[in-house]
């Protein structure tokens, strides 16, 4: 069993909806884990492995994630990493601005083992005109294009890769 941190930043709660059906799965596959807000990760020493999310706003990852990543660089370095971003929407969604390149580079050179793109699901309650807008021009079938299914099968790979072999000894197994 492995400890694993899966961590995300939302503004609307579409990716800590994202996060928490990753860390069902990784729980019903046997592993131990908490889901937290990016913001509320004081380290990782407790962590065998750590998955890291994000919505995307204009080619960016949210600051608390990308704080994240640079804050515990070194920590995730040494741990399997998978990151995953949320955001794109509506009829035809701009492959470009999905993946932020510069948090990609950041990733990679950290060790990411996976990176994903799940798409992502317009304000349930817009809270300014951008927001009202987009819900108003959006169709009511593409305002919500999460594929809870790859979500799910993604998060099974992860449990899969972290066979005994791959994870990392804790302090208290004696290894």
């Amino acid at each position: 069993m492995s400890r694993i941190l899966v961590a995300y930043a939302s503004k609307h709660r579409a990716t800590a909806e994202i996060a928490e059906a990753v860390a069902n799965e990784l729980r019903q596959a046997g592993d131990d884990v908490d889901c937290l807000s990016a913001e509320q990760v004081d380290g990782l020493d407790a962590y065998d492995a750590a998955v890291i999310g994000s919505a995307v706003y204009m080619k960016r990852w949210r600051p608390e994630a990308r704080r994240l990543l640079k804050r515990h660089a070194k920590e995730l370095a040494a741990r399997p990493l998978w990151v995953f971003s949320s955001g794109p929407f509506g009829e035809k969604p701009d492959p470009s601005w999905s993946e932020p390149p510069r948090m990609i580079k950041h990733a990679e050179h950290l060790g990411v083992r996976d990176r994903v793109v799940f798409g992502g699901r317009l304000p349930l309650e817009p809270t300014n005109f951008l927001e009202r807008a987009m819900v108003r021009d959006c169709p009511p079938d593409k305002r919500d294009l999460r594929d809870w299914d790859e979500i799910r099968d993604w998060a099974r790979g992860i449990s899969r890769t972290l066979e005994p072999a791959a994870r990392l000894p804790t302090k208290s197994s004696g290894r």
